[in-house]
């Protein structure tokens, strides 16, 4: 099984998705150790000390002004997680939960929150034996850290609360870590505060969206340029040139996938041909790159912010090792990935949006030039794709419920103390069902231009095209015929997209798309 090494200069957001959603293991190198012991000599230096120190020996937040004497400071550590581990709801994904106690390892491990070595070893060991803390889904403002989320798995870290084992049974935490030989946790200075005070929950279903992101824009390239050949339409509107000159570079890479696919057609530059000339296609089919292209740039600055994020150290106070100083500050605020997923639930809305508006020429016989209503097999008896594209409209109007911004919706907290926060954490929530909505989406298109292209009788498609539908079918996707039980072949659909099986089966004629 493949190994993660978490050292003291942040990780990578493929060693995340490893970690999160492949169960690939977690091994704390030995320069970490030495940072994470060096920076909690500084916190028990500072704890000897009588003058208060935020986090070491002071309430939290609004009762930040209580000093707190040794003989309590381990029941504040405790009270800490206990209080804060406030969330309700259902139970978030074991992905996402996987990703936030990495990613709270990874700030850890930086040597700048404080915490003892052990710490990190038992955070470390809870991942590799597959305990997933339960986290529910309301609790985090995206201020002062992903609070509630990070509470809850700091909770199991001390044997209370509840956890999912290997097995996917949920059961006491503290069971579960005496199964496999972990013994809990005892909180000392700052520790509980820096097991929770990050933003590791939005960043880690950043870092896992744009995973899913990248395949989805790959896939809608390619079910763009399906639906496309279906049409009859030109390529002409592909050609490098034309892209060049505008030269945004999302733009171009989707123009060349798209070329890719067509190569070969026998579909494509039919346009001239039919009884009312086309000078040219409609926006959703000539505009496809650019509008892919603009949400691939908009994937770029995502993943830029992301691995800002991923090489900081966020945690509120934080400890300077060679200063000997731990200090308040504002780096938990989540507005820099707040703002990013955000934007990327904006650009999946609108990818969903124009590949819809093909699916719906596909279906429509006064735009589709020359394909059955609805591509019926007997149109009347049938009904073919119609309902199809009702739920896909659904999943569209969705999406774009779900690009309104959470950033822009602080609410005040902590007696005002708190007062503007990012709401990061909700918009990561949103984004997740967003991603998920436009692989159902694509999968829509998918099977629409699928069995558009198989009624194109006498003309041949480009081999790209012809693998993709070949593939699909195998996969257990009827093609045209008589109206059948719809939806078990959406799903079917749904998950050849989402698993990069219609990737896999076009780049095997074309080479790696872009």
């Amino acid at each position: 099984m493949h190994t993660v090494v978490v050292g003291t200069s942040g990780t990578s957001s493929a060693d995340v998705v490893a970690v999160a959603r492949h169960g690939a293991r977690v091994e704390i190198s030995p320069e970490a150790t030495a940072a994470l012991a060096a920076a909690r000599a500084v916190v028990d230096t500072l704890a000897a000390k009588p003058e208060p120190v935020y986090g070491v020996s002071t309430g939290f937040g609004a009762l930040a002004t209580r000093h707190i004497g040794p003989g309590l400071r381990a029941a504040l550590q405790r009270n800490i997680v206990r209080s804060h581990a406030a969330g309700m709801g259902p139970r978030v994904e074991r992905e996402v939960v996987r990703a936030l106690m990495f990613l709270r390892l990874k700030t850890l491990c930086s040597g700048h929150t404080g915490v003892r070595p052990e710490i990190a070893e038992t955070m470390a060991a809870v991942l590799n034996a597959g305990i997933t803390p339960v986290v529910h889904e309301y609790g985090s403002l995206g201020c002062s850290g992903d609070l509630a989320p990070l509470s809850h798995c700091a909770l199991a870290l001390m044997g209370e609360g509840d956890a999912e084992g290997p097995d996917g049974e949920v059961r006491p935490a503290g069971e579960l870590l005496a199964a496999h030989g972990i013994g809990p946790v005892e909180l000392r200075e700052k520790e509980g505060l820096a097991l929770l005070n990050g933003t590791d929950g939005m960043l880690g279903m950043l870092l896992l969206a744009l995973d899913d992101l990248r395949r989805l824009y790959k896939s809608a390239d390619i079910t763009a340029a399906l639906s496309l050949e279906a049409l009859l339409g030109t390529e002409r509107v592909l050609a490098p040139e034309l892209h060049a000159i505008r030269p945004h570079p999302g733009q171009a890479v989707a123009a060349a996938n798209m070329a890719a696919v067509l190569k070969g057609s026998g579909l494509t530059g039919h346009y001239q041909q039919d009884e009312a000339p086309r000078v040219q296609d409609a926006y959703s089919v000539r505009c496809a790159p650019q509008v892919a292209g603009a949400g691939r740039d908009t994937l770029d600055h995502a993943r830029l912010v992301a691995d800002r994020e991923l090489a900081a150290a966020v945690d509120n106070p934080v400890v300077l090792p060679e200063a000997g100083r731990v200090e308040s500050n504002g780096n938990f605020h989540g507005a820099p990935v707040a703002y990013v997923l955000d934007f990327l639930a904006i650009a999946a809305a609108d990818l969903g949006s124009i590949a819809e508006r093909r699916t719906d020429r596909l279906l429509d016989k006064n735009r589709s030039h020359g394909l059955p209503p609805f591509l019926a097999d007997d149109p009347g008896v049938d009904s073919g794709l119609m309902i199809a594209q009702y739920t896909q409209a659904a999943l569209v109007s969705e999406l774009k419920r779900l690009a309104v911004p959470a950033s822009v919706d602080s609410i005040p907290s902590s007696a005002m103390q708190e007062d503007h926060v990012s709401m990061g954490w909700s918009a990561a929530r949103k984004l997740r069902t967003a991603v998920d909505a436009l692989g159902r989406i694509i999968a829509v298109e998918l099977y629409a231009a699928t069995r558009a292209i198989e009624l194109r009788d006498g003309l041949v498609p480009a081999p790209a095209s012809a693998a993709a539908v070949a593939a699909l079918r195998a996969a257990g996707v009827a093609g045209p015929g008589p109206d059948r039980f719809l939806a078990p072949d959406l799903a079917a659909a749904e998950g050849f997209v989402r698993d990069g099986g219609l990737i896999a089966a076009v780049e095997r004629v074309t080479g790696p798309l872009g």
